[in-house]
């Protein structure tokens, strides 16, 4: 059986490919007949199914990752950083052909593909370089003759759970370093593009990882809830929406697990009267319209003060009109969205800005389309003089829309970010540097850029918003990430000299 089959599938043809789960090093059907389409987006086609998981194969993947976890936490940490070097030569050198399952089944260009792996192997190298980042502390003689010294350790089996617009790049921020530091894991990843984390589970096989170290299932809010209620399973890492983000996080804690959930965002750009504006208008299409606006890091509000807005919004929509949206294997700038519905849901915002009093610039829904008429396609679109009681500026609409807000000036912008429910993400383009080291530290949001549109950290600091873009206070990879995945434990240690201590009922006390 290979990772994919030929067989019945519920609701969908007699004869659809099958993507299955991945539990114990191999291919596994389970013992449910529910699946979900995956869906070609160019194309605006069904292209295979997937299997989604019952409780019971949950439960299958978990112990799994249960009968691997003693013999992969003991093995040596020399032996675990090898299997991540190889990974990552595997990775780097097949990167191509990942790239292209993203494609296929996401719809984002070859060129965006190819950087969300890149991304990802900041992190397989970050893991590389575990030694350094779970070595305990030492104390010599604490007390007469005791020593006192820190261990980490790994959890036990955890839990993933990824979304559908980063399928390589969101799995590779955790599980390279919660395999690292020795723990198991089960991943599940987002049904509408399943394929790739069952080809990173494959690529670790042949890297050497243990069978069970990693498992793969797949499937809806079934096996979603059947990992945050699993007694076996510690901790949950998510990426997501908002609204889930928080059951999560709720849910996952109700039930005694470490929690890390990265939710929503609505990152605005700040740009001031003397900023290159051409650099902002090239970093706002860059940062809005890159991935088709599927990024939980877009750029999708500027914040324009009045004296320059005119003149930015001049340059926005001329490098919009150089814009190509098209089949990502086509060398085009845009590619499709994920499904039919969720572009017709980006569609209608197009309609209510019109509607709340905002002047549509660009609307995408007219751009010359490269690609088959059936895709999920949904051109650039830009909208000015927004309100902030719209819906299109409150919203994370997830998609190709830019909004701009006009602003008096620096205190206005300031206000309005500080207001927002969410803080992921903000930038700031100004030349001034007083101006920029103030918004720095005033700005209430987790990741600030200053004359860099989507401020995501190299993979050696820590990803992760504030207020309602982050639910637990663990930020993704970085050093955090080690600290999410791992458990101090404190040693209090003496070897007795010929000479005994003696007898003493009183508390302990250091001398």
């Amino acid at each position: 059986m290979t990772d994919t089959q030929t067989a019945p599938s519920a609701g969908g043809s007699a004869t659809a490919e099958v993507v299955e789960h991945w539990i114990d090093g191999a291919p596994a059907a389970g013992d449910s007949d529910r699946t979900g389409p995956v869906y070609d987006p160019a194309r605006g086609v069904e292209q295979r199914r997937v299997r989604f998981a019952s409780t019971d194969d949950v439960d299958a993947a978990v112990q799994a990752a249960a009968r691997a976890f003693p013999g992969w936490r003991d093995t040596s940490i020399a032996k675990r950083q090898q299997v991540m070097f190889t990974f990552r030569e595997l990775l780097a050198a097949r990167s191509e052909e990942l790239a292209a399952i993203l494609t296929s089944e996401h719809g984002k260009v070859t060129s965006d593909a190819l950087g969300e792996i890149a991304r990802g192997l900041e992190v397989v190298e970050l893991a590389c370089a575990m030694p350094g980042y779970t070595k305990g502390e030492f104390s010599e003689n604490a007390s007469s003759g005791v020593d006192v010294y820190t261990l980490r350790q790994p959890l036990g089996v955890v839990g993933i759970i990824s979304p559908f617009n980063f399928p390589a790049m969101v799995p590779l921020w955790f599980f390279p370093i919660a395999i690292a530091t020795g723990n198991t894991v089960v991943l599940k990843p987002s049904e509408k593009d399943p394929s790739a984390s069952v080809w990173l589970a494959r690529l670790l096989q042949e890297a050497g990882l243990p069978d069970g170290v990693l498992n793969v299932v797949h499937g809806d809010k079934v096996a979603v809830d059947a990992l945050l209620e699993h007694p076996e399973v510690r901790a949950i890492s998510f990426v997501g929406s908002t609204p889930i983000a928080k059951y999560i996080y709720q849910h996952g804690t109700a039930n005694g697990k470490r929690v890390q959930a990265l939710g929503g965002a609505k990152n605005h750009m700040l740009v001031l009267p003397d900023a290159d504006l051409d650099l902002a208008a090239d970093a706002a299409v860059n940062a809005g319209f890159g991935s088709s606006g599927e990024r939980c890091m877009a750029i999708s509000v500027v914040l324009a003060v009045d004296t320059v807005a005119d003149a930015f919004v001049d340059k926005v929509r001329e490098r919009m009109s150089r814009l190509t949206v098209g089949d990502g294997t086509r060398g085009t700038d845009m590619g499709p969205l994920i499904t039919r519905e969720h572009r017709d849901k980006v569609a209608g915002y197009v309609d209510t800005a019109r509607t709340d009093g905002a002047t549509v610039v660009v609307d995408g829904r007219e751009h010359e389309i490269d690609g088959e008429a059936d895709g999920f396609w949904m051109g650039p679109t830009l909208v000015d003089k927004v309100p902030v009681s719209s819906s299109v500026y409150r919203d994370e609409i997830f998609g190709p829309v830019l909004s701009v807000v006009r602003v008096d000036g620096y205190e206005e912008a300031l206000g309005i970010i500080n207001d927002s429910q969410y803080g992921n993400g903000t930038a700031i383009f100004t030349n001034d540097g007083g101006a920029a080291r103030r918004f720095q530290r005033e700005v209430t949001v987790g990741m600030v850029g200053i004359n860099v549109p989507i401020p995501v950290p190299v993979g050696y600091h820590s990803f992760g918003g504030w207020k309602n873009s982050l639910f637990g206070h663990a930020k993704a990879y970085g050093p955090r990430g080690f600290d999410f995945y791992t458990q101090e434990k404190a040693v209090t240690a003496r070897w007795l000299d010929p000479s005994h201590g003696g007898i003493n009922l009183g508390f302990p006390q250091h001398d």
